[in-house]
């Protein structure tokens, strides 16, 4: 062999051994990932080297954090988790799916047929099914009824449905607060936040920001309601020179002239500010608050707060971008030599909240254009999957919205493109009939394994939902608290147009890739140590 005379420590996998070799490892990555699917899929938890739990359902966590040491299965992993990053959802089914056809193919070239061939037929029923992908989408006005289906549809997958149900509806409201017209949706003006503290039910959205930080002064009010904010990047405390000096003085004196010089150039900083809250403020009730990105020494926050100023340093580069125009308005000042009332945001109210030793600053605003999600939950685990929660439901909403369109959930695009290969087999000529059952059969173990994890005969099922559809003309799906077939879209369980449309793509191009492979070499070359 050519590779063994080159490199006699090589190891190679020729034909059939190759492709058993990779079939073996997709069907293993599927039997993984086979109990996750759907509403009642159970549970894997992973234990890190350092003891860590981490307790999840979510397809493309597993993948990211098991250690997948098979060059196939890995390929598989990759494929899937960059579907996740694409779309936001369909790891999961994309597995399943890549091992079914894998499997039914193996039916085939181990009965003489060319993997080539059976590649080509599978490109051939795929594009069938993109057909019936096109005719079996909903397009309809995305109003916030529907997004709330798509959204409970994509986060009861995630999490237990008395969860997922409270979470539906401030992952829509989130979505639409952010959205602008006629421009893309921006996810990242929804900030995610954690707080070990209650439960789960507990989380909530706040319109506005949540700075994880306090006031640095005691005396400074802790709730301030109808506020002026002004956000600025700005010192006001003593900085030492950004080239190395140093300052010589004679006498006691010079030293103090020295001390209040320094001293007056932050205090007149301190009182244009107070000032600027004079003329806004005046004699009324309204509040005040500075949020500044740089730091506030404390003579500075002690003449503020005499004022009645609540004044934030330190605050993230990345709330601040968030803040100025999207949150509550306003301008970011970079100097207070030009302060304006124009340059102010507003607040409707602004409250500080201490969690054991640490600080929130909550800022609720009436119109924002940014908010952020304070997840709570009583361990870290909980929290993570919370968090991979809420980011699906949010990309779910966003998907259906830039699609325009919504597919039937359920299993229901997998039965509908299952029948439409099978009747349109006798279209095909020659054993190219046989690869579009496989295609059929393979698509068709989405709503069987929904059916097994739900604790239902799978065929049974998947021939009850076929006679359904076969009947009655609908788009019906599996009903997973009874077993029986349903009409997804009376149900209100939609899936993204584009998630299943890639994931037709994906699996195929995949699938048609792994069986094309005749070849496996670990032939690397050796250390030098020898």
């Amino acid at each position: 062999m050519a590779v063994k005379a080159l490199n006699p420590k090589a190891e190679v996998a020729r034909a059939q051994a190759a492709l058993a070799v990779n079939i073996s490892a997709a069907r293993g990555l599927q039997d993984v990932l086979r109990t996750n699917l759907g509403p009642k899929g159970t549970m894997k938890m992973l234990v890190s080297g350092a003891g860590d739990i981490k307790l999840t359902k979510d397809g493309n966590v597993l993948l990211q954090e098991m250690q997948i040491q098979h060059p196939t299965a890995s390929l598989i992993a990759k494929v899937a988790t960059a579907q996740d990053d694409i779309t936001g959802d369909g790891t999961t089914s994309n597995v399943l799916i890549i091992g079914e056809l894998l499997k039914q193919a193996d039916l085939f070239i181990s009965e003489g047929l060319h993997p080539r061939i059976v590649a080509k037929r599978f490109e051939i029923a795929k594009e069938k099914a993109l057909e019936v992908l096109e005719q079996v989408k909903v397009t309809k006005e995305m109003d916030r009824e529907t997004l709330i289906d798509v959204a409970r549809t994509s986060l009861r997958t995630k999490f237990t449905t008395e969860i997922a149900d409270i979470l539906t509806e401030a992952v829509v409201d989130s979505v639409l607060t952010v959205r602008k017209p006629d421009e893309p949706i921006d996810l990242h003006m929804v900030e995610i936040m954690e707080m070990k503290h209650k439960s789960e039910t507990d989380t909530t959205l706040i319109r506005g920001l949540v700075l994880d930080h306090g006031a640095r002064q005691s005396t400074m009010k802790k709730r301030v309601e109808d506020a002026y904010v002004l956000t600025c990047n700005v010192s006001l405390e003593y900085e030492k020179t950004e080239v190395s000096s140093g300052f010589f003085y004679k006498s006691a004196e010079e030293r103090e002239k020295l001390v209040k010089a320094e001293r007056k150039f932050i205090e007149d900083r301190v009182n244009k500010i107070i000032d600027l809250k004079r003329r806004v403020c005046g004699d009324s009730d309204k509040g005040f608050v500075v949020i500044n990105q740089k730091g506030i020494d404390p003579f500075s926050l002690d003449a503020l707060a005499k004022e009645g100023i609540v004044a934030l340093r330190r605050a993230k580069r990345r709330n601040m971008e968030r803040w100025t125009a999207l949150a509550c308005g306003g301008t970011a000042m970079n100097s207070v030599e030009d302060l304006t009332p124009d340059c102010l945001g507003h607040a409707g109210l602004v409250y500080e909240y201490t969690l054991v030793k640490k600080k929130y600053t909550f800022i609720e605003c009436d119109n924002p254009r940014s908010v952020t999600w304070l997840i709570r939950g009583p361990n870290k685990h909980t929290l993570t999957q919370l968090k991979d929660a809420v980011r699906d439901g949010l990309r779910a909403v966003k998907n259906a919205i830039e699609d325009g369109c919504v597919v039937p959930g359920a299993g229901a695009l997998e039965v509908a493109v299952a029948n439409a290969l099978i009747k349109h087999k006798p279209n095909v000529k020659g054993r190219a009939q046989l690869e579009v059952q496989a295609f059929a059969d393979a698509y068709s173990s989405i709503p069987k394994v929904l059916a097994q994890n739900s604790g239902y005969d799978p065929q049974e099922t998947l021939v009850k939902v076929q006679t359904e559809q076969a009947e009655s003309g609908n788009s019906p799906g599996v009903d997973l608290n009874t077993g029986e077939p349903m009409v997804a879209a009376a149900a209100g369980i939609w899936d993204n147009y584009n998630v299943k449309k890639q994931l037709l793509h994906s699996c195929t191009v995949i699938a048609s890739n792994i069986l094309l492979v005749d070849e496996i070499m670990r032939a690397g070359m050796s250390s030098l140590k020898g």
